[in-house]
């Protein structure tokens, strides 16, 4: 597979572990401070902690799958066809 092929399945994987990952570890009782805030808005959404998880699991899955299709144990090819 191309570095383009592969670029590709990591930021897919990517994006769907973030958004997987994004409402956990979320504290949504907060006083409204600000006439018109959304009460449900975290104070400290944890991004950055977020960001690391997410990369740290994509790196892990992608290298599982690479190996997978590098050793024809995951032919995409034959599944299409």
């Amino acid at each position: 597979m191309s570095i383009t092929g592969l670029a590709i399945i990591y930021i897919i994987l990517w994006w769907i572990i973030f958004f997987a990952i994004l409402p956990m570890d979320v504290d949504r009782s907060k006083v409204v401070k600000i006439e018109g805030e959304d009460p449900g808005s975290p104070e400290n959404p944890k991004i950055f902690k977020k960001f690391v998880y997410c990369t740290v699991i994509t790196t892990i899955l992608f290298i599982i799958i690479y190996l997978l299709m590098k050793f024809e144990y995951l032919n995409l090819r034959n599944i299409i066809n």
